[in-house]
């Protein structure tokens, strides 16, 4: 965690390596899921945020996930989460359930019509991430990348030991 630095204390600068490393990575990201998202949108008429919501769903147990992990999840603030799943049911891609052992909660289901158009959009999805990021790199290079975001993120590559 860092520690609070003094108003007199002048900021230390990055130097242009550290700039380069933070803001390339920045902008890859950002390039990226506006291409993704463009592209999904464009073939599907589904946008990335979606389509992220219902990947998520189908690799959960049951096909369903409690709302506030799913924000966590997709990286979504809980009202965002919340307006995002009230567009995706009133177009059936999924349905809500509430939990019978909190009343307060409620739980995000897949619905069949999810499924579809989840299975639909998966191959434009794939080739995008396949073209226009993993293709750059080599098996070695691509398993460094998922170190180094281990690094700074335990769990951010969600690679085990085994692998």
């Amino acid at each position: 965690m860092a520690q609070a630095r003094s108003l007199e204390e002048p900021a230390v600068q990055l130097s242009a390596t550290e700039l380069g490393a933070w803001r390339g990575m920045l902008r890859v990201h950002s390039a990226l899921v506006k291409q993704l998202d463009a592209e999904l949108s464009t073939a599907h008429k589904l946008p990335l945020s979606s389509y992220e919501v219902l990947l998520n769903l189908e690799a959960a147990p049951g096909h369903r996930r409690r709302m506030a992990e799913l924000a966590d999840s997709v990286l979504l603030s809980r009202s965002g989460m919340t307006r995002l799943v009230d567009r995706l049911e009133k177009d059936g891609l999924l349905r809500r359930d509430t939990c019978t052992d909190d009343g307060r909660g409620a739980y995000a289901v897949l619905t069949e019509k999810g499924a579809a158009a989840l299975a639909e959009a998966r191959h434009t999805h794939l080739d995008g991430v396949r073209e226009k990021f993993l293709k750059q790199f080599d098996e070695g290079e691509l398993r460094v990348l998922a170190e180094y975001w281990e690094r700074v993120v335990p769990g951010a590559s969600g690679l085990t030991e085994k692998t």
